[in-house]
């Protein structure tokens, strides 16, 4: 039938119409992210908006509830400011920390009143309700006040807006309240639209006191106050002074004054008499520098934008992040997993660095600049296993500016980080892991850093034995081949001294040092002096080279101290030498008995999914030959058992991505099982079709894709890489990324 030209102009519009509304309400990866998931069962994740490796960040703040009760921050060790079952709101804190294991930030706290002005917090907290949470935004209803909180960030800037009913309305910003342990601050009313200020943090797991640090802040409203003061509460005294103390313990407000208040329980409001429901926007720059800093990032990178166009451009950097990684044919709870765990995954390391390039160099001696990114927050004994190798593979210049930041930080400190925070070196954890994630994003192909600087790095670290604060028991090390009860946590100590090791043997390698490749290389199989080979387990030695008693290898399970652990048992360290798995199975007598060993891990329930020792476990059944669907079967168990589309969707602490890390390469069907050797061992893909995005300033091809062929759902009948079958559940870095598609086919 032809169309006359009126019924192909009505077609042509019906068509358009039904373009724009699949264009329109087509979902993007950053809509499927649920940032609830990890907010329960101590994930220690926020709800609030961050943007992709933003240095400010907004959570609602609900754990200074009554002291003693359950999920309150002081009578527990919570490292985060929000806890998905609790119900008391004190504010919003303007920046913190996702999925660590100890408390620090979680300060600048923002909150909406109405009525006369309350400053303390356990009497203007409240109830709250109907919370949404997405990609660059969360809102929340403020059920005593009646007020609609709306929250959206940039990397440097937080944005709140809030929804006031007509009468009194008052902002208050709390500095006397925290995650931290840290004590003081500094605040000032510039004018009735703005704000300035700082706070003191650090003490990260209670370490290092003296290396406290302050961050500063520049706070601006979008409507001048009525009436505006700060507050401060002194502490309380006794004796002879609190007899001429009128304000002993008293707090004292200072009614519309822009003088300086300084102490510990401090803050200001700002108050205002609407006729009618209205609008306020707060926007709070951060920096770690200076005020001036502060002031010069908030007009920068947001100036006089709206919420909703900061709130759009932060949703579209998150969707072009996440795009990335391209996946089909799950449900949308298995998209909803998979993007909220790679959102997880690009919130830190995060940015340190102003938007002019300064940043506090390790233990604030100076100033420093950067043209590049500098980057922090590198939880590395957790991240080194499966974050690194993430971003080698699919953000690789982000991972190319971690790794120039890690050699400038030994620049100004002479060793190379271990867990810094904000310019702070917490030593927190044990073994060496940045030698580990230098050599594993080298070689990975991201070579564009001073690799010379590395490698010297990297030796001083293994070789020097005094004052050593990477490596201590070196000396035993070196000497026995293994650390001794005289040290914290010998035998896993050891473990990860060996990791290093190996890794450093393969940039001498690299680097044609053959005697340094040998060296290293005997070094980094030392573990074996402490195979008991009658319980095929690794065991604590002590001073003397006996085997210490009395011995329990269950002992250590859920962070129960023991002598010969850090965070572990013998059972969940026992297969934790990934560069050696071959070596492990002939000291286990053989395929057969290293099998029946790793499976008794899962059988007497001795594998903890929560912590990163034993994560790699369940991909070592693929060195077995004619036992690799066990990883199979026991990958996919474990996903549906511990990662769901709900508060307590993570196992525990997801250490800064590390869990969600493990989650998205087990989605994908692929798992870097040996740290520092580019290879991936490959299992089901939970998807039928996997597309990764290759960035070609370090790779040649645009993207890899990945495909699941399913017959019925069974084990894996073959693997293909472009259409040639391989008869090996292992691929090489290079021969991933330069293939086109890897296909998995299923019985």
């Amino acid at each position: 039938m032809v169309l006359n030209i009126k019924n192909k102009f009505e077609t042509a519009c019906i068509l358009y119409m039904l373009f724009f509304s699949i264009t329109i309400f087509a979902q993007g990866p950053a809509d499927f992210v649920n940032p609830f998931i990890g907010t329960s069962n101590y994930g220690a994740a926020f709800p609030g908006p961050i943007a992709p490796r933003g240095m400010a960040s907004i959570s609602p703040f609900n754990v200074a509830g009554v002291k003693n009760t359950p999920m309150e921050k002081d009578s527990q060790w919570l490292s985060n400011p929000y806890v998905n079952e609790n119900t008391f709101l004190t504010g919003f804190s303007q920046v913190n920390l996702s999925g660590v294991g100890c408390p620090d930030l979680g300060v600048i706290l923002l909150m909406p009143t109405t009525g006369n002005v309350e400053i303390d917090h356990l009497k203007y907290g409240s109830t709250y309700s109907n919370e949404v949470a997405k990609a660059a935004y969360y809102s929340v209803n403020i059920d005593k006040y009646k007020v609609k909180g709306e929250f959206t960030a940039s990397k440097r800037v937080g944005v709140s807006r809030f929804t006031f009913p007509k009468g009194q309305s008052n902002i208050l910003l709390n500095l006397g309240l925290g995650l931290t342990n840290e004590e003081g601050a500094m605040v000032k009313v510039v004018s009735s639209t703005e704000i300035e200020g700082m706070r003191s943090v650090g003490s990260f797991c209670y370490n290092s006191p003296e290396d406290a640090y302050p961050v500063y802040f520049v706070a601006q409203f979008s409507k001048p106050a009525h009436k505006f003061g700060v507050w401060k509460k002194p502490a309380k005294y006794n004796g002879v002074e609190a007899q001429w103390m009128g304000y002993n313990g008293k707090a004292r407000i200072m009614e519309n004054t822009i003088k300086t208040v300084v102490g510990d329980s401090i803050g200001s409001y700002f108050t205002y008499k609407f006729d009618k429901q209205e609008t306020v926007e707060v926007k709070i720059g951060i920096s770690y520098v200076s005020i001036e800093n502060a002031r010069e990032n908030l007009a920068k990178e947001v100036g006089n934008r709206s919420f909703d166009a900061i709130y759009k451009e932060t949703y579209n950097e998150w969707n072009e992040e996440l795009s990335k990684i391209l996946v089909e044919g799950g449900t949308k709870d298995d998209n909803t997993i998979f993007y909220t765990a790679l959102y997880h995954t690009l919130i830190h390391p995060n940015i340190l660095n102003d938007i002019n390039g300064q940043y506090p160099v390790i233990k604030r001696s100076k100033i420093a600049k950067t043209d590049d990114t500098r980057y922090t927050v590198f939880s590395l004994w957790d991240t080194y296993r499966n974050v690194h190798p993430l971003m080698s593979l699919v953000y690789p210049k982000q991972q190319s500016d971690m790794v120039k930041s890690m050699l400038t930080m030994f620049d100004e400190n002479g060793w190379l980080p271990k867990w810094e925070l904000n310019s702070t070196e917490t030593f927190t954890m044990v073994g060496d892991p940045a030698s580990i994630v230098i050599t594993d994003t080298y070689m990975r192909g991201v070579r564009d850093y001073d690799v010379n600087k590395a490698y010297y790095a990297m030796l001083k670290g293994a070789d020097n034995i005094e004052n050593n604060p990477l490596r201590p028991g070196l000396k035993d090390y070196i000497k026995k081949g293994y650390l001794t009860t005289d040290n914290k946590g010998p035998v896993s100590t050891t473990q990860e001294y060996n990791i290093s090791d190996y890794s450093i043997s393969l940039m001498a390698n690299e680097f044609g040092d053959k005697d340094n490749v040998k060296r290293f290389k005997e070094r980094s199989l030392s573990y074996r002096k402490l195979f008991d080979k009658n319980l095929n387990l690794l065991r604590p030695r002590t001073a003397e080279g006996k085997w210490y008693e009395p011995f329990d290898p269950a002992s250590g399970a859920n962070f129960e101290e023991n002598v010969g652990f850090i965070e572990g048992n013998a059972w969940q360290y026992a297969f934790m030498v990934p560069h050696d798995i071959i070596g492990l199975k002939k000291l286990m007598g053989g395929d057969q008995a290293f099998s029946a060993q790793l499976q008794k891990i899962f059988d007497i329930k001795q594998f903890d999914m929560a912590n990163e020792p034993d994560i790699a476990n369940p991909y070592l059944f693929n060195y077995v030959k004619g036992e690799e669907y066990k990883t199979q079967e026991m990958v996919k168990k474990l996903v549906r058992e511990y990662f769901k589309n709900e508060p307590k969707g993570l196992p525990g602490n997801d250490d800064t991505g590390t869990m969600s890390a493990w989650l998205v390469y087990s989605m994908m069907g692929i798992y870097p099982i040996s740290p520092g050797d580019p290879i991936y061992t490959i299992t089901t893909p939970m998807f039928h079709r996997v597309t990764i995005k290759l960035d070609p300033s370090y790779y040649k091809k645009e993207s890899i894709v990945i495909e699941r062929q399913e017959n019925n759902g069974g084990k894996i009948n073959s693997i293909e890489l472009n259409g040639k079958t391989r008869n090996s559940f292992f691929i090489s870095h290079d021969d991933f990324v330069n293939g086109t598609k890897l296909k998995v086919i299923q019985n």
